[in-house]
């Protein structure tokens, strides 16, 4: 299995904040962003893999400012780190002005998917090749965020943590 990079797993996707996409504040409610997300880190996930993929966990979500009525919102999503069968997608979401077209980023997300077969069993996916320094910062954090997911979800004992445990020794 060829060994990939995370540009080549890229995917962007721009979407327009309607009225059907607000709460009664006029902010994009968090679960239509969440939507966007998961749509936009499977296709990343996808690309990385060329198989079908599921979500297996949101590993976290920073909901920053609200998003308003009109807003562009572009989604970018990256592998950045594949592991067995499993991998973990990093998600920014910069938000457009309408109005001013001043861009910032707003929010940021981690999700991890799972490759299956036919069946949906797990099967291995090629390792990936970071390239940037933010891919590699984002590479690194990668195993400590997967070791820590495990405790919290009782799948490892915190002593054989090892990525964990360096950090305070």
């Amino acid at each position: 299995m060829e060994a990939r990079t995370s540009a080549s797993s890229a995917a962007v996707s721009t979407e327009v904040v309607l009225p059907n996409d607000t709460n009664a504040l006029g902010n994009l409610m968090g679960g239509r962003l969440l939507h966007w997300m998961d749509v936009i880190a499977a296709i990343a996930a996808h690309r990385h893999c060329n198989r079908v993929v599921v979500t297996a966990a949101v590993n976290n979500v920073c909901f920053g400012s609200p998003i308003k009525l009109s807003n562009i919102v572009t989604l970018e999503a990256k592998v950045s780190r594949a592991f067995k069968t499993s991998m973990e997608v990093f998600i920014d979401v910069i938000v457009e002005d309408y109005a001013t077209g001043e861009k910032a980023k707003h929010n940021e997300a981690i999700f991890t998917f799972v490759a299956v077969d036919q069946v949906g069993r797990p099967i291995e996916i090629p390792e990936l090749i970071p390239e940037t320094d933010l891919e590699k910062k984002r590479f690194e954090g990668a195993l400590r965020r997967r070791q820590l997911s495990k405790i919290l979800g009782g799948k490892m004992k915190p002593e054989d943590a090892t990525e964990l445990k360096s950090l305070f020794e």
